[in-house]
């Protein structure tokens, strides 16, 4: 049951807003949609749901056209809230899920589960204006996973949250991956995203610059980094001159090299003990999510300010 998305195009009069996007996202897999503001996320998002209707193109859920499938298959958390002030947490999300054709036992059984995982059952009660944010997050995130559905489309889920409900979130997300379910994460915190996605597809100027399962897409600059240190010399100037090595960024304690596989690696690592040099530190990993984005739309200083992943993940070598 996956949902797939072929071709589709948005105008919005001499405004193209999403040009010939492609994906498909199958179950059981967290599938990270990333791009700068204006990119066309919230507009694919939308036709998807089919709040708006594309020009051209097809979208399908296990096939059928998304305009036939039933409002109950999908749920939604936009990234502003759309909360009730004035009601109280139980009230809105039994109304909202009763809305999408819920049971009163399964939406009270969800409930008191939900209210458990993420520690706000004392909050029953209260009314939504009376939350703090963050906890006004997680009931915006309840009123989209209450009634069961099978695609959940979540914008900037992590919005508001501390690292401990963040982490709530997290072990919601793989809880609800794990019974199967289609989720499509937006977002532009890239070190999130690489943590939770297994795919990624990167979006800019409404095109789809970059996609695919995650370690394909960090793989797919053609590099690998080296993080290299060696004992009273954080910077050692000779390792540029190592054939096919490339220096990147130079941190406080090491340099990072940017080479084209292993083979290189270990010519760097084999001129440093050639020079008698004492290497402390040697990773090989993978591009971060964030150089990956960087190369594939260039630097924009929205997404430079709320992404914290700039160090590649070490991988087995």
């Amino acid at each position: 049951m996956a949902l797939d998305i072929q071709g589709v195009t948005k105008r919005f009069g001499a405004l193209t807003a999403v040009d010939d996007v492609s994906f498909r996202v199958e179950p059981g897999r967290i599938f990270g949609f990333l791009g700068t503001n204006g990119a066309g996320k919230t507009t694919t998002m939308r036709m998807v749901l089919d709040i708006l209707r594309p020009d051209s193109g097809t979208i399908t859920w296990d096939g059928a056209p998304n305009t036939t499938v039933s409002r109950q298959a999908f749920g939604y958390l936009p990234e502003e809230r759309g909360l009730y002030p004035k009601m109280t947490v139980a009230e809105q999300l039994r109304f909202l899920a009763r809305l999408y054709g819920a049971s009163k036992a399964a939406v009270e059984r969800a409930l008191d589960a939900w209210f458990d995982h993420f520690d706000i059952a004392e909050n029953r009660g209260k009314r939504v204006e009376q939350l703090s944010k963050g906890n006004q997050q997680k009931v915006q995130f309840l009123a989209a996973i209450l009634h069961d559905p099978e695609i959940l489309i979540l914008d900037e889920p992590f919005s508001g949250l501390d690292p401990v409900n963040a982490a709530q979130m997290k072990v919601a997300f793989l809880e609800l991956r794990d019974r199967g379910k289609t989720i499509i994460y937006s977002t532009h915190q890239l070190d999130q995203a690489q943590e939770m996605c297994e795919d990624v597809a990167i979006i800019h100027r409404g095109r789809i610059v970059a996609g695919g399962d995650i370690r394909t897409v960090r793989r797919s600059m053609g590099t690998r980094v080296v993080r290299f240190a060696v004992a009273d010399d954080p910077l050692p100037h000779w390792v540029e001159a190592v054939p096919g090595a490339r220096l990147g960024e130079r941190r406080d304690d090491h340099v990072e090299l940017l080479v084209p596989d292993e083979e290189v690696a270990q010519r760097v690592l084999r001129a440093g003990i050639d020079r008698g040099a004492t290497v402390t530190r040697f990773e090989i990993a993978d591009p971060s999510l964030y150089d990956v984005f960087l190369a594939s739309v260039g630097r924009h200083p929205e997404l430079a300010d709320a992404a914290t992943t700039r160090t590649p993940e070490p991988i087995a070598v």
